[in-house]
């Protein structure tokens, strides 16, 4: 089966090809129907791929695809191991179903064709870096999910808002990939090779845990993983992200792309575990980041806002288990943080949707009884992301926090703040889901609420379904996930799991507090009327805390101040100052020299004698001398 894995990749390629050169000649809805059966053509070739890797009776396998680039020794190479068959079927089976969503929100657009091409051109992108064999494949994968996600952030780019958007996500990611390329560098001049499997093998023999090689390579990866991840400081991007289509929002910035970075450090774990002190760092970054985002996202009153920041919080919980060397902990909290976030990303589209464009969540309410299917489908991605059992984040938020307090002393405080983000979010997700769907209407007038249809209420039914289940794959009765996951993270120490009553008392623990952040937010936001938000904390919070000012104060002024000097002075004073006078100095010396030029020969002739003269008393008296 592994001899078709090309087609992983070769069939949404193909699709966004078709739908760019022809979309246009297949008009709508074929465009999307084509781009929906290329990604699920994908799933069913990346599931039937992975079928041995759930039985247990397939080995991880690298398929070589042709010679790329001979001088570094580079070839183009799949590396199919249960890491990547489980992103493939994360990025191929949610993408699908956003593209069935994609179908009926996004009808009546006039770039219909092309905004399928640039959806088909993500999921390709997106599968060549977690397909990646080797560290210079993966970058290549790495760029063009920042590409796609530019196209499609700022897919409605008249609207200067996200036209805006997209150049801020392309260069606050450049940032980032700048670590990742030095880190490539250091790389390839310490162990002469992209390839995983060498690199992998060879780095514990040639370096100690503690290495400076090793925690420099280490820290300048995290560097490129804040930025696709949305860490601090590079996480600014993520929010204003949320002017594109909402599909676009929950594909990108709920299960693929924002994932990029973690999953780029646990398929590093071997070279983590070497560098402690990287580890702590990551950790430490991943825990701010999820306390400033949940801070953040209690304040926000634009729905897709509110889930912008929660994505930030999670993504940071992603970082603290891979930080903290769960790496199985993170990548199961990635996988039901993609179904469940997907959901709930969707879920808002078919409010935006029904709405007419609203995202203020004051402006909503009482949307239970016109949108039945919307707002049970929601409340599972609501009860999920909160932590409430047995739904899929209980589980796998538990076994974070489980492995972090594992590791004592000063992994403590990050346990702590780990429960505080768990109250917030329990508290600001609450609110998102009581101001939207409970309470009395407080929609303008003229607008009529309806329930979306079939095309986009079959993909939340799908992922609530999945939200409810999943987390049954890894609990600490059976670790399944953790098993299917092994072979990728062989000679990788395994954090130490709970026992049975340890469990009891970790789980109640968080799930007491989840239930107490949702009680008070319940409480809070069904009284009539509303409650104001007008103080300092929620003028501050809603304003993100004034992190975009202060980097526009000191990064970007500055920037466009030297941009505009370079311009209008050095650019026009010095460097054409310099050519242009280079070029009048010579008309000048030719102007000068055109009066010799006089037709009679006998100056030619004694210009001649003269300059006879000359050479001969240079060489008489002077050249000697050298």
């Amino acid at each position: 089966m592994t001899d078709w894995l090309w087609l992983l990749v070769a069939l949404p390629l193909l699709g966004a090809l078709v739908n760019l050169f022809f979309g246009r000649r297949l008009g709508e809805p074929a465009s999307g129907w084509l781009a929906l059966i290329v990604v699920v053509a994908s799933f069913l070739i990346g599931a039937a791929a992975s079928v041995g890797f759930f039985t247990g009776d397939e080995l991880p396998e690298t398929v070589y695809l042709f010679e790329w680039i001979p001088i570094l020794g580079v070839d183009a190479a799949i590396l199919w191991d249960p890491l990547s068959a489980l992103l493939t079927l994360i990025v191929t089976g949610v993408g699908s179903l956003i593209h069935l969503f994609s179908i009926g929100y996004m009808h009546g657009d006039e770039r219909f064709p092309r905004y399928f091409s640039f959806l088909n051109l993500f999921i390709a992108s997106m599968l060549i870096l977690v397909l990646a064999a080797n560290y210079a494949v993966m970058f290549v994968g790495w760029e063009l999910v920042g590409l796609s996600s530019y196209l499609l952030i700022s897919f409605w780019f008249t609207k200067p808002a996200a036209a805006a958007a997209g150049k801020k996500a392309f260069i606050v990611n450049r940032i980032g990939d700048w670590g990742f390329l030095i880190a490539l560098m250091i790389i390839f001049a310490t162990f002469g090779t992209f390839d995983f499997e060498t690199i992998f093998a060879e780095a514990p023999l040639m370096f100690g845990v503690g290495s400076g090689t090793i925690t420099a390579i280490t820290l300048l990866l995290f560097v490129g993983a804040a930025g696709k991840s949305a860490q601090i400081p590079l996480y600014v991007w993520l929010p204003d992200a949320m002017e594109g289509p909402t599909p676009v929002s929950a594909l990108i910035h709920a299960a693929t792309m924002v994932t990029a970075g973690v999953f780029m450090i646990a398929r590093s774990a071997v070279l983590y575990e070497l560098a402690p002190a990287s580890g702590v760092v990551v950790a430490v970054v991943g825990t701010a980041t999820a306390l400033l985002a949940a801070v953040i996202a209690v304040a926000q009153t634009d729905i897709k806002r509110v889930l912008a920041y929660s994505t930030i919080s999670q993504l940071g919980y992603m970082v603290l288990a891979v930080g903290a060397g769960a790496y199985s902990a993170g990548m199961f909290h990635l996988t039901t943080h993609a179904i469940f976030k997907a959901l709930l990303f969707l879920g808002a589209g078919s409010v935006i949707h029904a709405l007419a464009g609203e995202q203020n969540m004051f402006k909503m309410g009482g949307l239970r009884k016109p949108m039945p299917i919307t707002w049970i489908t929601m409340a599972a991605g609501w009860l999920a992301i909160v932590g409430i059992v047995p739904f899929a984040g209980f589980w796998s938020k538990d076994e974070i926090l489980f492995a972090v307090f594992n590791r004592g002393d000063g992994w403590l405080i990050l346990w702590l703040l780990g429960l505080v983000v768990a109250l917030l979010t329990a508290f600001y997700m609450t609110r998102l889901f009581v101001l939207t769907f409970v309470g009395k209407p407080r929609w303008d007038d003229g607008v009529e609420p309806h329930e979306s249809p079939p095309s986009m209420t079959i993909p939340l039914i799908v992922l609530a379904v999945l939200a409810l289940g999943l987390g049954a794959w890894n609990t600490p009765f059976r670790l399944s996930f953790e098993h299917f996951l092994e072979p990728s993270f062989e000679g990788v120490p395994h954090p130490e799991g709970a026992s049975t009553s340890e469990f009891v008392i970790f789980a109640g623990l968080v799930l007491v507090i989840a239930i107490i952040g949702l009680a008070a937010a319940w409480w809070r936001y069904t009284r009539d009327p509303l409650p104001a938000e007008d103080g300092s904390f929620w003028r501050n919070a809603l304003a993100g805390f004034h992190v975009d000012d202060f980097y526009g104060r000191t990064i970007v002024a500055p920037g466009k101040a030297i941009a505009t000097w370079s311009s209008e002075v050095f650019d026009r004073k010095v460097i054409d100052g310099v050519a242009e006078g280079t070029a009048r100095g010579i008309r000048d010396a030719g102007s000068g020299t055109s009066a010799l030029q006089t037709g009679q020969v006998r100056w030619y002739a004694a210009g001649m004698a003269i300059a006879g003269i000359l050479v001969i008393v240079f060489f008489l008296f002077i050249g000697g001398a050298f």
